[in-house]
């Protein structure tokens, strides 16, 4: 319980072959691609790992084979999340046997029931799982934005080790920072925002979880260790450079949401030939031809392909 985390821990994505499988062929060469870039850690069963998306078998068949992989290397979070807390303990229990090194848990949801229930939901999840705990702040998908004032009791009281901030409230993000620094650092703080990292650093957030780093992991590697090192004016250059790697997102037509985000991710990593196809977990369909030659394109400008 005493082990701390800090630095890139990519949200890894969940490659799938033509007709749905898992394909742990391109999920070995995803990791070993982050790992060679020097990243500090890897989430497994995030948002960008389609986690809400997937049955238990294949959460654990991720699990399983993402711990195997890794092997030690580097330390392994796993998402557990899902709508009603005796779910996430399942989740969690099962991430715990499987042998990962901490748990990363949002909100219950479809059911909400207010801040005293999300307090609730974690300290349950806490009590019946032996692993360091980061509550996953993402009220976009679960309609509930986590209480800074209730992240720093549960950290004050060891219920949580930190917290992965994908609100996109960057100044929410940045008080908490500080409210977290004025309390003697109970939590560690991760942001997910893919473009204002450097910014995050520089107010002293502990890392990054970017899901882009899939597709790109080493300008974020050497963003960390330029912060670490004071290096502001590099920080930024990388991160304008990854702003515009961005974009993979935003050229597409006609699509919204995981199909936008992931969809790009695991696009540009299929013309990269990192994975063999840029399949999605149903009901999202890939991205097709015309959205895959715009991505083709930044790819292309940004040195990619």
């Amino acid at each position: 319980m005493n082990q701390t985390f800090t630095g890139v821990i990519p949200p890894v994505i969940t490659p799938l072959t033509a007709n749905g499988e898992f394909d742990v062929d391109s999920f070995a060469r995803v990791i070993e691609r982050l790992i060679r870039a020097g990243v500090d850690g890897v989430f497994l069963l995030g948002s960008s790992g389609e986690a809400v998306f997937c049955t238990d078998a294949r959460r654990r068949q991720i699990l399983e084979a993402g711990v195997r992989i890794v092997a030690g290397r580097v330390p392994v979070l796993a998402g557990v999340i899902d709508t009603q807390t005796e779910r996430v303990v399942e989740q969690a229990l099962t991430a715990q046997e499987v042998g990962v090194d901490a748990l990363v848990a949002t909100a219950p949801f479809y059911a909400l029931g207010g801040l005293e229930v999300v307090e609730r939901h974690f300290r349950v999840l806490r009590e019946r799982v032996d692993l360091p705990l980061f509550a996953y702040d993402i009220p976009v998908c679960v309609h509930t934005k986590l209480d800074p004032r209730m992240l720093l009791r549960l950290g004050r009281e060891g219920v949580i080790a930190g917290v992965k901030d994908s609100s996109g409230d960057d100044g929410g993000f940045r008080q908490l920072v500080r409210s977290n620094e004025l309390a003697g650092r109970p939590l560690s703080l991760f942001t997910g925002h893919e473009v204002v990292v450097d910014g995050a650093y520089l107010s002293g957030a502990h890392g990054s979880v970017p899901g882009l780093a899939n597709v790109a992991p080493e300008p974020y590697v050497r963003q960390w260790q330029a912060a670490q090192a004071g290096q502001w004016e590099q920080a930024r250059r990388e991160q304008d450079r990854l702003a515009d790697l961005m974009t993979i997102v935003s050229v597409t037509q006609g699509v919204t949401g995981y199909a936008a985000g992931v969809g790009a991710f695991k696009t540009a990593l299929s013309l990269m030939g990192v994975i063999a196809t840029n399949q999605m977990t149903e009901p999202v369909s890939p991205l097709g031809e015309e959205n895959s030659a715009a991505i083709a394109s930044v790819l292309q400008t940004q040195g990619l392909l």
